[in-house]
């Protein structure tokens, strides 16, 4: 891509994607320094559109072949179509100025592959690696642009990772059901004497409210580690992780005795942007 006028198109059209499919992450970017959020706009654009492969496929191999496009283009061996694909041009952008590691956003890639079948996740250690190489990684790619990589961003990354991604699964969970899907672990749900079938008929059962409780729980032992880590975290890289402002209050939402797990509770942008607003002016998050 070259000339000013495409490089802005594509990061116009990068915004409108983030914003339209991940609302969260885009609030968060507005508290962001300006020079940076251009950057990480890319980053969360890539990680929708690989998230989005599953809703544009009815089968798993064209799937498959929309995400080795990625790997390919990641990796420099794309064969055309890169210059016409605002979102991957931008995102080569990202990745040669601020030297992204390549191998985090392919192994990202290789995660969601499990999304593209119907297998249910099967055990609690399986969704903590499934998280930690998605959810995990893109915070702590997302951290590399504005400060530089650290074991301890890694480890916040993590705990921030886990948490997101449990919130999520819970959250999730109408729209999984009902095209049979389950990203909460089978083993956690068979522990409490849930079955697979009861959550796709959408059968807010004892055992099933049992298993999200605990899954729960976990999340708010994560989102208590990050939040932890985070007072020691360099000033640049606290605005990056506000999204973890909104996870608390999801669960809480969730954990009601009278709430449905299966039907949906959508947030107002208008509440996104309160809660993350009121984030940014606390003492945890603020970059200086």
């Amino acid at each position: 891509m070259t000339g000013t006028q495409p490089q802005a198109d594509a990061a116009a059209f990068c915004a409108a994607l983030v914003r339209e499919h991940d609302f969260d992450r885009y609030a968060a970017t507005l508290f962001v320094e300006p020079e940076l959020r251009r950057a990480l706009l890319s980053l969360y654009a890539f990680n929708v559109e690989i998230v989005r492969v599953r809703d544009q496929v009815t089968q798993p191999l064209p799937g498959e072949v929309r995400l080795q496009w990625w790997r390919d283009m990641l990796t420099g061996t794309a064969h055309g179509g890169v210059e016409g694909n605002p979102v991957a041009a931008e995102l080569l952008l990202t990745v040669r100025h601020f030297d992204l590691p390549v191998d985090r956003l392919t192994r990202l890639i290789d995660e969601h592959t499990f999304d593209l079948y119907n297998d249910p996740m099967p055990t609690g250690a399986a969704l903590d690696g499934y998280l930690s190489d998605t959810q995990a990684a893109l915070i702590a790619v997302a951290a590399q642009i504005a400060a530089p990589p650290s074991p301890e961003i890694n480890h916040l990354a993590r705990h921030a990772g886990l948490a997101l991604g449990m919130a999520q699964a819970i959250a999730s969970l109408p729209r999984d059901a009902a095209r049979r899907q389950l990203f909460v672990p089978l083993d956690l749900l068979e522990r409490h004497g849930g079955r697979v079938e009861e959550v796709f008929a959408g059968k807010p059962t004892p055992a099933i409210r049992k298993a999200l409780d605990e899954l729960a729980a976990e999340a708010e032992q994560h989102l208590q580690t990050a939040l932890q880590l985070l007072a020691e975290a360099p000033p640049a890289v606290r605005p990056i992780l506000l999204p973890l402002a909104l996870v608390r209050r999801d669960i809480a939402r969730r954990s009601r005795a009278e709430a449905d797990p299966f039907q949906p509770q959508a947030r107002s942008h208008l509440s996104t942007l309160w809660t993350l607003w009121r984030a940014s002016r606390s003492r945890a998050f603020r970059p200086r």
